[in-house]
């Protein structure tokens, strides 16, 4: 059947699934690119700065719903893997019904508090008009990111991170028009570049919707499907409440960071900012590679296949630790002309912060190939709280800079923040992967003997 992955050589499989995911990744990071840059090159430092300011709580809250949506997705995928189909619709159903809650409850209350994160965060005075308006726009339209990366978690469990992609990048397209109308002709500042995001994110939902519908029947519930079991309900918040924590937790290290970066100044802020752009969508090849690795480890867990388990995540993590190193030399190298694409080239203060953060983490970019390759194959496996542990480390690492060296080292320990978490949740992940995999495989050798004794 087209998109399983339990049958051929996991390398080529691995690659030929994070090939759409990467593209698909890099045209949403194009959402935020081409809000930052047409901010930044219309609108001034300062609106890039309002843009910028809370980009951590933003990790925050979305990152919670990707996380959870994702989780919602890894025990489609164990069913699709095994062959269970009735299961398969009656987790596609519940995991609906459980993302329109989550959606609307995010949603009412981040705008109901988006005054108090912002005086959290330290938002300077005069950028915090700009940033409030920017900010209640994107958690307003949380049910348009929850129904984008619900939808395309599904179709990806069923081994399709294609269409997903095609759908992203015909959205991203239509956001830079968006960005262009709202921003330049209806002048609109940071709230229309605000608007121009999520209304292209539900447009992407909506597509990923109407394929599902069409094309896709396997994900069709049946009548008899579509009722809510406790059991099955708690199995989806198993997964998909400590994923979305995972994203939650790293992001609350990554709030009181920026918080003291933001007590820095505007120019610090700034520099961060258009640092921050560069390295999210230098780490696009990170994701698209741990996605597929987390895929394929679930559908072959699901077919009792441990021997491609470890086989796909070996390689999965040396084509990230390959990527990091390469992708590192470009962030230490070209990190200052990068960072030209946010910030003009008389804002020398702000370039020249934007280059060290971006050159001092380029030394440490190989790590990130082991930490999120290996975390997500643990998620895939069904382990998820394990996997959060890393998050929970990488958080008390960014606190403990920026609380404790950042009041003396000031932006110097800004740039080492990040990576502090990273070796630190490196350190942890990699032996509780080693470990995971070894346990399940023992426990199906254990059973398969049991089972040819009846």
């Amino acid at each position: 059947m087209k998109g399983n992955m339990v049958q051929g050589n996991p390398l080529k499989l691995i690659l030929s699934f994070s090939l759409p995911l990467l593209l698909g990744n890099l045209f949403q990071q194009t959402y935020n690119m081409v809000d930052a840059a047409i901010v930044g090159q219309t609108l001034g430092a300062n609106s890039l700065a309002a843009v910028g300011s809370t980009s951590s709580v933003q990790f925050l809250v979305l990152g919670f719903c990707m996380g959870t949506c994702i989780g919602f997705g890894v025990p489609v995928a164990q069913r699709f893997g095994a062959e269970d189909y009735e299961g398969l619709r009656k987790y596609v159903f519940q995991g609906a019904v459980l993302s329109a809650i989550i959606a609307v409850v995010l949603a009412v209350s981040t705008v109901a508090l988006c005054g108090w994160i912002l005086d959290i965060l330290q938002v300077p005075q005069e950028i915090y008009g700009q940033a409030y308006a920017y900010q209640v726009v994107i958690f307003a339209g949380i049910p348009c990111t929850i129904l984008y990366n619900y939808l395309s978690s599904i179709l990806r469990a069923i081994g399709d991170s294609k269409t997903p992609f095609l759908f992203l990048a015909t959205s991203a397209v239509l956001n830079i028009f968006l960005d262009l109308f709202c921003i330049i002709v209806l002048k609109w500042g940071v709230m229309g570049a605000a608007i121009a995001t999520i209304v292209a994110q539900g447009i992407s939902g909506l597509l990923c919707l109407a394929l599902i519908v069409k094309k896709f029947h396997i994900l069709h519930p049946h009548k008899e499907d579509c009722h809510m079991e406790k059991a099955i309900s708690k199995d989806l918040m198993i997964m998909g409440m400590p994923m979305g924590l995972q994203f939650s937790i790293t992001a609350i290290g990554s709030m009181v960071m920026q918080s003291a970066n933001n007590g820095l100044g505007t120019v610090y802020v700034s520099g961060f900012t258009a640092g921050m752009k560069i390295k999210q969508f230098m780490m696009c090849p990170f994701d698209a590679i741990a996605t597929a690795v987390s895929t394929f480890a679930s559908q072959n867990y699901g077919a009792g296949r441990m021997d491609r388990v470890k086989k796909g995540v070996k390689q999965g993590t040396a084509v990230g630790v390959g990527y990091g190193i390469f992708a590192g030399a470009i962030l230490i190298l070209f990190g200052r002309t990068l960072s030209m694409l946010f910030v003009s080239a008389d804002s020398a203060a702000v370039l020249d912060a934007s280059a060290l953060y971006l050159r001092r983490m380029g030394m440490f970019w190989w790590s990130l190939g082991f930490l999120n390759v290996l975390r997500t194959a643990v998620q895939g496996l069904g382990y998820a709280p394990r996997a959060v542990f890393a998050g929970v480390v990488e958080m008390v690492c960014r606190c403990a800079v920026a609380l404790f060296l950042v009041p003396v080292f000031k932006f110097d320990a800004i740039t080492f923040c990040d990576q502090v978490a990273w070796i630190g949740a490196c350190l942890y992940i990699i032996p509780v992967c080693i470990y995971t995999i070894k346990h399940l495989e023992q426990e199906m050798k254990a059973n398969a003997a049991l089972n040819s004794l009846k």
